[in-house]
């Protein structure tokens, strides 16, 4: 198995930092499960049957209004991302158009939209999934090693959730239950704000976990 640093080398060696961006798929439909990460992965993979062998492809599911039954409802700003390698970008578009199936639900792509990665002093990823880390200290020991590791210094946190304890959050993969934690990293340089936005952190990128993207200053 291809472990997440392994992969950010490999990513790092072969691509630059800027050659990254993002394919924002606008999602038409009524409803998705909130948890659609890899029901997502693998309608997409019925229309790019390799992209799972593409290490350096991370995909961040769709948001929508949640109806706390388990279910998303979709809006007019609706998306999902594809974080991308420009030189990989005629392999993923012609998911352009495209009708998926998520189960039961339904949705059809509109015209990919590209935005280029840009460097911010806070970023967040809604969970990031380490194996064998389940428990709050633990885990983040973990992830600062990641961050080590990638020799992007920054400080890492656990947020907490609305009853006050650090924000668990969990994926569903067939009949298995993965666990894992919202994070986010803080007074970040551009350069390392960039690189981990590349190779994120943690495992299952194709499925949304360890994706970062900018915290939005709140006014």
């Amino acid at each position: 198995m291809v472990t997440s640093l392994q992969t950010a080398r490999q990513v790092y060696s072969s691509e630059s930092l800027g050659s990254f961006i993002d394919l924002s798929f606008h999602v038409r439909g009524t409803q998705l499960p909130a948890d659609h990460g890899y029901a997502l992965l693998a309608a997409i993979a019925n229309h790019v049957p390799n992209i799972k062998e593409h290490h350096d492809i991370a995909i961040l599911s769709a948001a929508g209004f949640g109806d706390r039954k388990g279910k998303i409802l979709l809006t007019e700003n609706s998306y999902f991302r594809l974080r991308v390698p420009i030189s990989k970008i005629q392999m993923v578009y012609p998911l352009a158009g495209k009708r998926l199936r998520l189960g039961i639900h339904e949705v059809q792509l509109g015209i990919p939209t590209i935005h280029t990665l840009k460097p911010h002093a806070h970023l967040r990823s809604r969970i990031v999934t380490i194996k064998g880390y389940e428990e709050p200290e633990p885990f983040l020991a973990a992830a600062k090693r990641q961050l080590e590791a990638l020799e992007i210094q920054g400080e890492i946190l656990i947020p907490s959730d609305r009853n006050g304890d650090p924000a668990r959050k969990t994926i569903k993969i067939k009949r298995f239950t993965v666990v894992g934690f919202t994070v986010e990293v803080t007074r970040i340089s551009e350069e390392d704000s960039l690189k981990l936005q590349v190779y994120g952190l943690g495992g299952k990128r194709h499925m949304g976990c360890g994706v970062f993207i900018p915290v939005k200053e709140r006014k």
